[in-house]
């Protein structure tokens, strides 16, 4: 098996999710987050569970391989992703927590905000509400933006250095 046969029903174009969207039972409330998600460890499961418990439904938007290459801060760039976005995509849709997955490909998710039209917003907290890109999208729409804390001693970049430490 190779990544090209990587396939979960929970994978979707940006179209398709748009369309699905507009059949789902009124009154739904879609919960947003987004991420590079290269090594899940347990702060990003938790985090996205506690995303999802916010509403009836949670769509990840996944920065593709492409925009994740072109991100500098965090210590991603050039050497990042580690995972393909095609496994990537593949873990967090196992995950129970994530009812849909759309990969993106811009440097932020604003676009993939408007045309999802979360009714809640979610990030870590490691972003302040004023920084989270698509606040004003969805608080205008009447939704909520939320920076949830981050579950303490887990991250993806402390991770590689561990890993590379153990070497």
């Amino acid at each position: 098996m190779n990544e090209d046969d990587l396939f979960h029903p929970k994978l979707m174009t940006l179209e398709d999710f748009v369309a699905m969207r507009r059949v789902l039972p009124k009154g739904y409330r879609l919960v947003f987050t987004n991420g590079c998600f290269d090594l899940l460890h347990p702060g990003h499961v938790d985090l996205l569970a506690r995303a999802r418990a916010l509403g009836d439904g949670l769509i990840v938007g996944l920065n593709s391989d492409n925009s994740v290459r072109r991100i500098k801060k965090d210590a991603k760039g050039p050497k990042r992703p580690l995972n393909s976005q095609a496994s990537r995509s593949f873990v967090l849709a196992g995950l129970e927590a994530v009812d849909f997955v759309v990969i993106f490909d811009q440097d932020t998710p604003l676009e993939l905000i408007r045309a999802v039209q979360p009714q809640v917003l979610v990030k870590g907290g490691d972003w302040t509400k004023d920084k989270i890109v698509g606040r004003e999208v969805v608080e205008d729409a009447g939704g909520q933006v939320m920076s949830l804390p981050l579950l303490p001693g887990y991250s993806t970049s402390g991770l590689i250095e561990r890993i590379l430490k153990a070497r």
